[in-house]
Order: structure tokens, then sequence, then C-alpha cells
């Protein structure tokens, strides 16, 4: 996406770690609402299908009821469906800028399958009011014929717009969340960037599982959202049948019962798929959480279903709400972590950016090699512990004494360990590179008389 890359602007090492707090952000307002967008249309097709090949009214009105409780109103489509992802294709385009990855031309294909979805569904919805407008007026009596045939007419074509919208539409939306799942994985898999297939990524494993995972996540949150919108919002729906209620309830826990209990095998899959570099003791933090909220939403769904109550309501939708809210925390720290050697090149073009808005070319020359050090290297490094990159005290000690050959490895760094990712060349000139070499080993002298 080359004319994204022109509306990219040099980030600062805080600026980066930011934009990866903001897309959680963004993800966390997408992600729930796309969810329940998907399974309640899902649902309500399902139901509408069914009623009409019966004849239950129960089922009709409950795909009628649900369509319009949860895709609430076009607005909120545009700013909860459509704004959040042309977001998040931005940010990924500043963090990945001159990565050699397609996540975002993924993320462009998927706002555009998005947004005509988003488009069907909610004339899927209107179109199912006009259905209704129609029975009401079928029903009266001393109506012109010449009147009834043209409305016979019209209901006639919105009942099939209201079928190609619906189909269409949910289809749209299962494809474009299978390519952003896809486009999400692929930026945490830094060794498929430049390599990979479109069709191959699709159908990888990796991808299958996450995709399986996100819609088993949909449909739990749109079971508690039906539960929710019904008997707890504003105190619950009112003028309800007993029948009508029980068949809410019975249908909405079961539905989301049966997506929860999905999810702990596919969350483990995925979290212990991982690559190394993406791993971390905050990833490993917030699918603990995640996965005690399911369980949590276990106990109170069990609870409904036995005691035939729906007290639980409220519980069970933000104890999911919270769930997915967690896995995407844990998704995207893994994407930071797994990204942090791209970070380090973005981190050095920044630095070069700065020079040349000072009108300098000494820039970073002027600073000390610790703080050369902080800016250009701790993102990937640690003394006493492994980050993108090995500790320091497992392998200074082959330099001790022997700066101008650490200086040699920093400025024209090798692979050497296949164990951990090859070094970038971080970009310093001779008495940056020697700066810094002079700090790590006083630093590491330091360390080993303590």
């Amino acid at each position: 996406m080359e004319f994204l890359d022109k509306l990219v602007l040099p980030q600062s090492a805080e600026h980066i770690e930011l934009l990866h707090y903001m897309i959680i952000l963004v993800l966390s307002l997408f992600i729930p609402f796309i969810s329940v967008i998907l399974g309640g249309t899902t649902i309500s097709l399902y139901f509408r299908k069914k009623g009409l090949e019966s004849g239950n009214p129960v089922y009709l009105r409950f795909a009628g009821d649900v369509i319009n409780m949860l895709t609430i109103n076009k607005s909120m489509g545009i700013i909860l469906g459509i704004v959040p992802l042309l977001t998040c294709i931005l940010v990924f385009a500043q963090l990945l800028h001159t990565a050699n990855v397609s996540t975002i031309s993924y993320l462009a294909g998927t706002f555009v399958l998005t947004a005509i979805s988003i488009i069907l569904i909610y004339t899927y919805r209107y179109s199912l009011s006009f259905t209704n407008i129609f029975n009401s007026i079928e029903h009266l009596k001393h109506v012109d014929q010449d009147l009834k045939e043209e409305l016979d007419k019209f209901r006639k074509g919105n009942r099939s717009l209201s079928h190609k919208s619906g189909r269409y539409g949910i289809v749209l939306l299962y494809l474009a969340l299978w390519i952003f799942t896809a486009a999400i994985t692929l930026a945490v898999y830094t060794n498929k960037w430049g390599s990979e297939n479109f069709l191959i990524l699709l159908f990888s494993w990796q991808v299958l599982s996450n995709y399986i995972q996100l819609i088993a996540a949909a449909f739990a949150l749109t079971g508690g959202a039906i539960l929710f919108g019904f008997f707890y919002w504003e105190g619950g729906r009112k003028n309800l049948s007993d029948d009508y209620k029980n068949f809410i309830g019975k249908t909405s826990a079961k539905v989301t019962l049966t997506a929860a209990l999905l999810q702990p095998l596919f969350l483990l899959i995925n979290l212990f798929a991982l690559p190394e570099a993406a791993l971390s003791l905050s990833v490993f933090t917030y699918a603990f959480i995640a996965l005690f909220l399911l369980f949590l939403a276990y106990h109170y769904l069990y609870a409904t279903l036995k005691e035939t109550s729906v007290k639980y309501s409220g519980k069970i939708f933000y104890v999911l709400l919270f769930s997915l809210i967690s896995l995407i925390a844990k998704d995207q720290l893994a994407m930071g972590n797994a990204t942090k050697e791209h970070s380090t090149i973005l981190i050095a073009e920044f630095d070069k950016y700065l020079a040349e808005l000072k009108g300098t070319d000494a820039g970073i020359e002027q600073l000390s090699g610790k703080e050369i050090y902080e800016i250009r290297c701790a993102s990937c490094h640690q003394f006493d512990r492994k980050l993108v990159g090995p500790p320091h005290n497992e392998v200074l000690p082959k330099y001790a004494g022997n700066k101008e050959q650490l200086v040699a490895f920093i400025r024209n760094p090798v692979k050497v360990d296949p164990a951990y990712p090859p070094m970038p060349n971080p970009g310093l000139k001779p008495n940056e590179a020697d700066a810094v070499a002079a700090y790590l080993l006083e630093r590491f002298e330091e360390l080993k008389q303590k």
C-alpha cells in the first residue's frame, strides 16, 4: 500500500509503544461489535428460515427481535464497525512501515468486505421491518384490489431483498473476518514475512485455529448479548409472554455455553503455537485472565440453565466481553513482542529523521554510549534476561579485553546463535559503535563485581 507509506511519520520508541496500546483499544471496540453482528445475523437468518419453513411465529419474531436489537442502528454500524477498522489499518501502517509483509493489504481487503457486508446486513434488518408493515396491511379489510396487487408485488420483492441481503452480507462478513484473522496472525509470525502465499496463509493451521476461536467467541458473546438485551438492559423488555421468555433464555444460554466451551482448547493451542519471540509474562497473564473469566461464565450459564432464571444475564455478558478483551490484549502484546526487531529499525529511522530536522549530521553522535544504547539497543537486549536477543551476560565474556571485535560486530552484525533471530544493523557510525561497546564492557565489569 504505497499511498499509506506516504502518510506514515517516523516514530520514536515512546510513540511505537503508544501505538500498540492504541491498537488494543481500537480492536476492543471493533472485535466485540463485529462479533455480535456476525453472531446475531447468523442466528436471525437461521430462525427466520426455520420460521418460514414451519410457519412458527415465535421463530420469526425472534429473528426480527435479535437483528433489531444487536445491530442497534446504522450510525453504530459506522462508528463501531467501519471507523475502528480504518483506524486499525492506519496504526498497523505505522507499526509495520517498511516491513516486507502483506498485513496492511489484507486489512484493506477486510475493510472493503466489512463495509459491504454491514450495508447488506442493515438492509436485511430494515427489510424485516417492511415485512411487518406489509403483513399488517394484508389483514386490513376493504383494500382496493389494484392496491393489494401492488402491495403483493412489493412484498415479494422485499422478501427477496431480505433473503439475499442477509445471506450475502453474512457470507461476506465471515470471509472478511477470515482475512482479518490472517492479517493479524501474519503480523505475529515474522518468519513468514516476505514469503507468504495468500491461499496457503488462509488455510494454515495457525490462521484456522485463530479463526475458529474468533467465531466461537463471537457466538458466545452474541448469546450473552441477547440475554443482556432482553433481560438486563434498562430492567429488561416488558410485555413478553412467559413462553417467549423461556424460549429466548434457553436458546441464548445454549448458544453461549456451546460456543464458550470451544474457546479454552483453541486459546491454549494458539498460545503455545506463538513463536518464542512473541511470548512474555504479560501474554501468559492475559491468557490466564481470559480463561478465568470463561470458567466464571460457565458457572453463571450452568446456573441459568439449571434454575431456568435470567438473573445472571448481565454478569454473563460482562464476563464474556472482558474475556474477549483480554484475548485481544494478549494477541496484541504478542505482536508487540514479535515485532521488536522491526521496531528498532523504525526507531533508528526516527533518530535519523530527528537529526535532519535539527540540521545536523551529528544527531545521535553527541549522546553518550549509555544514551545511544538505551535508544537503539535496549528494546531488544538486557544484561540479565533474554528479550529478542540473548542476555549480555552470556555473550560479553568473549569480548572482554577486545573492544575492537565488539565494535566490528555492532557495526556489521552476523547471525551467531540459531536460537535467536539475526540482529539488524543498527546503522551506528564508528564513534557511536565505539561508545556503545565501551559502555557495554564497562557495565558488564560493574555487574560482575557485585
